[in-house]
């Protein structure tokens, strides 16, 4: 019995600063690098700039604030063609949220359920003038 209860209060002495430890907060997590973000989520169909190589979606350098479907040289999908709007933080996320939805046919697989994440790619896009 003796034995059992030095065994408990050894594990006791052990376990309490454990557990205090395990009750400290921990720090915030670092904000989100929009420029990775952005590079690993859609930098293997985009450039920023327009002097790169065109790759499957059109260079986003100036997004903000342009046509839809006027990259001059990028060949969009046929809904493109009657877009009609000018490119927004509103409208990306929703294009980023479901292009489909956006532009019927559109030829982007890509979507971003976490709103976090296209907040961030937006507003690194909002950088890239």
């Amino acid at each position: 019995m003796a034995r059992l209860l030095r065994t408990a209060l050894l594990f006791a002495g052990v376990l309490a600063p454990l557990a205090a430890r395990a009750q400290m907060t921990l720090p915030a997590p670092a904000p989100m690098d929009a420029a990775s973000l952005f590079r690993t989520q859609c930098g293997t169909c985009h450039t920023l700039d327009p002097a790169e190589p065109i790759r499957q979606g059109p260079p986003l350098r100036g997004v903000i604030g342009r046509k839809a479907g006027s990259v001059p040289g990028f060949h969009y999908s046929p809904g493109f063609a009657t877009a009609g709007f000018t490119w927004d933080a509103k409208k990306l996320d929703a294009w980023l949220t479901d292009p489909q939805a956006v532009i019927p046919g559109a030829v982007m697989l890509y979507h971003q359920r976490d709103a976090a994440k296209r907040q961030a790619i937006i507003a690194f896009l909002e950088t890239q003038h």
